[in-house]
């Protein structure tokens, strides 16, 4: 891995293949390993920059007030790109989108895998989740809310650990234990999401969701679809929220055309 440092610390990237950027944001409980699988097909006809986020992965947890998308602006300034292809995953995908409405000038087609929605109005089991999540880290008890996670994020609420690809527990389970130990620094120094019009975001823009992710999500991702203007609903189907890690092979089939674009 590669370091950017700044006055806050520094973030970590690595960067894979040749020609026209693309820039791969990773969800909120994993870190730039969630693409493993996506890279070497993406890196055939691009040069693809993955980076951890602040307090994830090996960048270093912030020290003061940030906003994401400056971290990313700071990243593509220090690499040399002026444009770029955004793939984000869950909250990545809404790194990607804030990052799009922030600096529209920067971006040349955006992907946004299960992203949330600001002040949705979430169902009983999300809640619920929360709650669990809460109650586990406010005892101290993180191998509890690591579990709690794998079971929302990872297997999801529509099948049983069996139906998960052997392994992917295991790769996910380190990423998700850094990034609950930093949450509540990052939450308290993060400025949040940008404020932003959807129907002026004019570029390309392909919204993907898991068939078998939670049903929040699947009713987000349809109103992204319908609320952007050049947008693409993709629903995968063996995919819950992970859909980068659950499917790989059918989320690079559909990324290569549409980051071709």
């Amino acid at each position: 891995m590669l370091t950017l440092n700044d006055d806050f610390g520094h973030l970590s990237y690595d960067i894979a293949g040749d020609g026209s950027p693309v820039v791969l944001v990773h969800a909120g409980v994993a870190d730039h390993r969630m693409w493993d699988a996506v890279v070497p097909a993406l890196a055939e006809r691009h040069t693809v920059i993955r980076y951890d986020l602040r307090g994830f992965g090996e960048s270093a947890p912030p020290s003061g007030p940030f906003r994401e998308t400056d971290d990313l602006r700071h990243l593509l300034d220090h690499l040399g790109h002026e444009r770029v292809r955004l793939v984000g995953a869950s909250w990545g995908g809404r790194v990607a989108l804030d990052f799009t409405l922030t600096h529209p000038d920067r971006v040349h087609s955006l992907a946004m895998l299960a992203a949330p929605w600001p002040r949705y109005h979430w169902s009983a089991d999300m809640v619920s989740y929360d709650e669990a999540e809460t109650a586990a880290l406010e005892a101290g008890d993180l191998d509890a809310a690591v579990r709690i996670n794998l079971d929302m994020w990872l297997r999801g609420p529509a099948r049983g650990w069996d139906d998960v690809a052997g392994g992917l527990a295991d790769r996910l389970r380190g990423p998700l234990r850094t990034s609950l130990e930093n949450q509540a620094v990052v939450d308290e120094h993060s400025q949040g999401p940008a404020a932003g019009d959807l129907a002026a975001i004019s570029v390309p823009t392909l919204v993907g969701v898991g068939k078998l992710d939670v049903a929040d999500f699947q009713e987000i991702a349809r109103r992204y679809a319908t609320a952007i203007a050049d947008a693409t609903l993709v629903e995968f189907a063996t995919a819950a929220h992970l859909i980068a890690m659950d499917a790989p092979a059918e989320l690079s089939a559909a990324l290569g055309p549409f980051l071709a674009r």
